[in-house]
C-alpha cells in the first residue's frame, strides 16, 4: 500500500546534517526516512552519554529504572526486556 501524502510526523524528523530535506516537504525516498529516523532515534543516546556519561551506575539501579520506565511506558516493554535480555547475555560466547 502506498501513500499519496508523507506522514506529518515523519516530516518533522530533522534531517541527518549534510542533508536538505526535500522541497515543500516532498516524500522523501524509504532509505533516506530510515537513516533518517535512524539519527533521530540516536539523539537520546547521546544526551544520555553528554549528560551521565562521567558516572558509573550498578546494573541493579539500571534494572529497576527499566522497571520503572515499563510501569509508566507499558507499550515499551517488550523493546526493554530485549534490550535487558541483550544486555544480560553480552559475554556469552556466540557459538551456543
Amino acid at each position: 500500500m502506498r501513500c499519496s501524502r508523507p506522514d506529518p510526523a515523519l516530516a518533522a524528523v530533522p534531517a541527518r546534517p549534510g542533508r536538505t530535506p526535500f522541497p515543500g516537504g516532498a516524500a522523501r525516498p524509504f532509505r533516506t526516512l530510515i537513516l533518517d529516523l535512524m539519527y533521530f532515534t540516536d539523539r537520546g543516546i547521546e544526551e544520555l552519554e553528554k549528560r551521565r556519561g562521567e558516572e558509573e551506575v550498578s546494573f541493579e539501579w539500571l534494572a529497576e529504572q527499566l522497571r520503572t520506565f515499563v510501569d509508566l511506558n507499558p507499550d515499551f516493554e517488550v523493546p526493554v526486556e530485549r534490550l535487558a535480555t541483550w544486555l544480560a547475555r553480552l559475554d556469552e560466547d556466540d557459538d551456543e
